[in-house]
């Protein structure tokens, strides 16, 4: 046996997304880099780890074991770093964090500083949408959550960040006539949603229901990366969070398209379930926003002012 910890790790998040592809995503490399980390630890193994099935990669019961396995190694390794670091009076552990998918244009920001203060600490942001965001904090899986709705069925405390503003935006290149009738105008409009249990599919909708549109025209994308992509093909429209389209705006690919009732407005939230006894690690970033965020807002984010 010849497997490295970078096998071990790659393996553990192929086994926790199900995916080579989610996998790669979560560690910032690219999938054939994953696919080769995963056959040459596969190869040190009698046994499969893994079975294909059409396209998608199912994990044996003996690479379950194995990932079991390779967790604690991982754990034991983290502890060293933490313990060595401990010794030399620097603030260690982990801090867990769960964010919206269109959170990640967010909290990196504020994140930053902090982590660059305290070069002990291990993150682990994981980005998905908003129902699996709310169930691990629900389970008590992570320190916070980044939300821009805030749970109603969770007692939970909360730090606001940043307002949130979603505007109706389409392809720059696309020419569309000021609505005069805002039903009849969105009756025409090809509108492009993101998948249930996201976030901005929620104020979406409650927009659309709220101004008794109907809408006859939709399509179903499952990130807010593939939405920016549709609208800068010329798919169609779609209401989409400011912070996302940044530089498509700056580089004149995106625009706005100015809708009574719009901007959407919503807050940025940090959010952890009520009277959790938080770790030293996530009780000192909690302190440090407290103190630093109002900063970071003007520092990072006074672009936002401009629309």
């Amino acid at each position: 046996m010849n497997y490295t910890l970078n096998q071990l790790q790659i393996f553990l998040k192929i086994v926790q997304t199900q995916s080579v592809t989610k996998a790669s995503e979560e560690l910032h490399l690219t999938q054939p880099a994953v696919s080769i980390q995963l056959k040459n630890f596969q190869d040190q193994f009698d046994i499969p780890l893994t079975e294909v099935v059409g396209r998608k990669i199912y994990i044996t019961d003996f690479g379950h074991e194995i990932a079991e396995a390779a967790e604690n190694i991982l754990n034991q390794v983290h502890a060293i770093n933490f313990k060595t670091l401990a010794y030399k009076g620097q603030l260690t552990g982990r801090l867990k964090i769960s964010v919206v998918s269109t959170g990640k244009y967010v909290m990196p920001y504020f994140l930053a500083n902090f982590m660059e203060q305290h070069s002990g600490i291990a993150l682990s942001m994981d980005v998905t949408n908003k129902n699996k965001v709310i169930e691990s904090l629900e389970n008590n899986e992570v320190d916070f959550a980044l939300v821009s709705i805030l749970p109603k069925n969770l007692h939970v405390e909360k730090l606001d960040l940043l307002q949130n503003k979603l505007y109706l935006v389409g392809s720059s290149e696309k020419r569309i006539s000021k609505p005069s009738n805002i039903k009849q105008f969105f009756t025409e409009l090809p509108l492009i949603f993101r998948e249930k249990g996201s976030g901005t599919r929620q104020t979406m909708e409650k927009f659309i229901e709220r101004s008794h549109i109907k809408v006859l025209k939709k399509m179903e994308l499952t990130s807010n990366e593939a939405v920016k992509q549709a609208l800068l093909a010329g798919l169609g429209y779609s209401i989409m969070p400011l912070i996302g389209i940044r530089n498509e705006l700056r580089n004149n690919q995106l625009k706005i398209i100015p809708v009574k009732g719009l901007p959407i407005k919503t807050t940025w939230s940090l959010i952890w379930l009520k009277g959790k006894n938080h770790a030293p690690v996530a009780k000192s970033f909690l302190d440090y926003l407290k103190k630093e965020k109002n900063g970071i807002v003007e520092q990072k984010f006074n672009w936002y002012e401009q629309y």
